[in-house]
């Protein structure tokens, strides 16, 4: 029977230094996981314990109630997809896909060439089947080194930021393929990112990982939208999210002597004390939505222009704040403007930096990022 993969206290040091610590994960059969995280954040060193190129140094690996632990790479039923675009420079396309399948020796010359050109055309190979990967595009060469992976029905499935090292173009529109290329296969997939839009994008189940460490694993939505702690907001957050320190006494946070948020909605039940307060980028305005948007008087520091957008990073007294908004907009350093809050997209979180309210789940998923 099909248990999936199952991660038990699984940890790695190496040289002293901590890459994984304390890690339970369990994945099950036919699932799309996402594992979230910026840069050195444990998810190549996961993804190859997975794989079983690299030995935990604590903790078991099972799979399929088995325990692989220490099984190497050989002795596992797995495919791994790269950032680099990993292909056999000498042989052709079809080839690439199929030396995975040649190297196991199992399949009739008819079937595995129904294998290849089956996997061939779900990644829209079919054209370059004769052609070498120098004769490809970058995109065109990551769906070949896909096509290698997929080709073998791997009960697991990795890919480690396959779409990194693609132009933007090239990025989107893979990204759009990627859930239906993965749809109705029965292994574990597991895909790393460090991009939040990816996650969304990509849905199924997210496991945020922050120097080592497993935050919050569950539904992707679920975990953007109730994020459990200020550093799960902040990994789910591009841009980041603004945090700002407030007291809350009676019915409003104030954020400085001349601006204060009033505690209505999910916030009404706030006792009073010291919070942090969490917006993200996309929810700052250059005009009000509602009249109950509050008005903050800031000051521009930066601003960078992003395709179709603008990022404004400004400041209100000791607070950050950062705007992401459409159009293309020109404010030298300096500029005062005001930048307008709904209360009712705001994220408090404790003292400890646990989630105490989140905004309502309709509201964030349909005001997401763009």
């Amino acid at each position: 029977m099909k248990q999936g993969i199952e991660l038990d206290k699984v940890g790695r040091v190496v040289g002293g230094e901590m890459h994984l610590a304390d890690i339970d994960l369990k994945l099950e059969p036919g699932s799309f996981n996402i594992l979230l995280g910026r840069t050195r954040a444990g998810k190549t060193s996961l993804l190859r314990l997975m794989a079983g190129l690299d030995r935990p140094t604590s903790g078991s690996i099972r799979f399929d109630g088995e325990d692989v632990t220490r099984r190497d790479v050989r002795q596992r039923n797995v495919a791994m997809v790269y950032q680099q675009f990993v292909n056999y420079p000498s042989l052709t396309v079809y080839e690439n896909i199929a030396s995975p399948l040649r190297l196991a020796g199992k399949l009739s010359a008819p079937e595995l060439d129904r294998r290849v050109r089956d996997t061939a055309a779900a990644l829209r190979l079919d054209p370059f089947l004769k052609r070498l990967p120098a004769e490809l595009s970058g995109g065109q060469q990551q769906r070949t080194a896909m096509a290698r992976a997929l080709v073998k029905d791997a009960s697991l499935l990795l890919l480690d930021e396959p779409l990194a090292n693609l132009d933007y173009k090239l990025r989107e529109e893979l990204r759009t393929e990627m859930r239906q290329i993965f749809k109705d296969r029965p292994a574990v997939i597991v895909y790393a990112t460090t991009e939040p839009s990816e996650a969304l994008l990509l849905g199924g189940r997210t496991a945020v990982l922050h120097e080592g460490r497993l935050l919050q694993v569950g539904s992707t939505l679920d975990v953007y939208q109730s994020p459990a702690t200020e550093r799960v907001g902040q990994v789910f957050s591009d841009p980041q999210m603004s945090l700002w320190d407030v007291e809350v006494t009676g019915a409003e946070a104030r954020l400085s002597p001349t601006v204060a948020l009033p505690l209505a909605g999910h916030l009404k039940a706030l006792a009073p004390g010291r919070y942090r307060l969490g917006l993200r980028a996309h929810h700052v305005r250059l005009s009000p939505a509602s009249d109950t948007d509050v008005r903050i008087p800031a000051r521009v520091e930066v601003e960078e222009v992003s395709g179709s957008e603008t990022l404004i990073h400004a400041t209100h007294g000791g607070l950050s704040l950062t705007a992401q908004v459409e159009g293309i907009h020109r404010h030298p350093y300096g500029t005062e403007l005001d930048l307008f809050i709904a209360p009712s997209r705001v994220f408090a979180f404790g003292p400890e930096g646990r989630l105490v309210a989140a905004p309502a789940s309709s509201q964030e998923a349909s005001h997401g990022p763009h």
